[in-house]
C-alpha cells in the first residue's frame, strides 16, 4: 500500500496536467480562453492563487497556493476541467474509450493530475524554475522569454528573474528532479 502524506493548510501544490492522448491543443486560443475563463469562474467560488504557470500543447504545470484550512484542489481541477471540456466540446474529436464514453467524458483532458506538495522555499524554486524553463526544455523556444503561455515576464517584473534567464546557454544543463 503507498504512503501518501496529508497535506497541511495554506500549502502550495506543484500541478502537471495533461490533455487526453497527448494531443496539442491547450495552445489553441479557444483552449487557452476557456481554459482561462474556468480557472476565474472556479476562484470566484473555491479561491486559490496561481503562483507560476506554463501552457504547454500538450500539458500544463502550475503551481497553486490554497486559502488556510481548504485542502480540495481535486474539486477545483475537476471543476475548470468540466468548464473547459463543456466550452470546446465541439471543437476536437478524438475516438474515446467505452469506459469514457460511459463517463460522458469529453476528449480534452486526461482523467487525472500528478500534483506534489511543495515542502520549503528551495522546493518553491525549483519548481518555479521548472515551469518556466520548460518549454525551452521541449525544445519549443531557445530562451524562456519568447514562450508566450507562461508567467515568466510576471517573474521579470518583478526583478526574480533577468529578462535572460533560461536563454543562457549555462541553463541549458540545468537539471531537474
Amino acid at each position: 500500500m503507498s504512503c501518501y502524506r496529508r497535506a497541511i493548510t495554506g500549502t502550495s501544490f506543484f500541478f502537471t496536467v495533461v490533455t487526453h492522448g497527448r494531443r496539442p491543443i491547450l495552445c489553441n486560443e479557444p483552449v487557452r480562453e476557456a481554459l482561462r475563463s474556468a480557472i476565474e469562474k472556479v476562484r470566484l467560488r473555491l479561491p486559490f492563487q496561481i503562483g507560476a504557470i506554463v501552457l504547454m500543447p500538450d500539458h500544463l504545470h502550475c503551481i497553486w497556493t490554497l486559502p488556510d484550512g481548504d485542502m480540495n484542489f481535486s474539486t477545483r481541477w475537476s471543476q475548470i476541467k468540466h468548464e473547459v471540456s463543456y466550452k470546446c466540446r465541439d471543437l476536437y474529436e478524438a475516438t474515446l474509450s467505452l469506459s469514457r464514453r460511459r463517463q460522458r467524458e469529453a476528449p480534452i483532458w486526461q482523467r487525472r493530475f500528478w500534483e506534489h506538495q511543495i515542502r520549503d522555499e528551495v522546493d518553491m524554486e525549483r519548481h518555479v524554475d521548472y515551469i518556466h524553463f520548460n518549454p525551452v526544455k521541449h525544445g519549443l523556444v531557445k530562451a524562456a522569454s519568447a514562450w508566450p503561455y507562461s508567467t515568466f515576464a510576471r517573474y521579470v517584473r518583478a526583478g526574480i528573474y533577468a529578462p535572460d534567464w533560461g536563454g543562457n546557454p549555462a541553463c541549458e544543463d540545468m537539471r531537474f528532479e
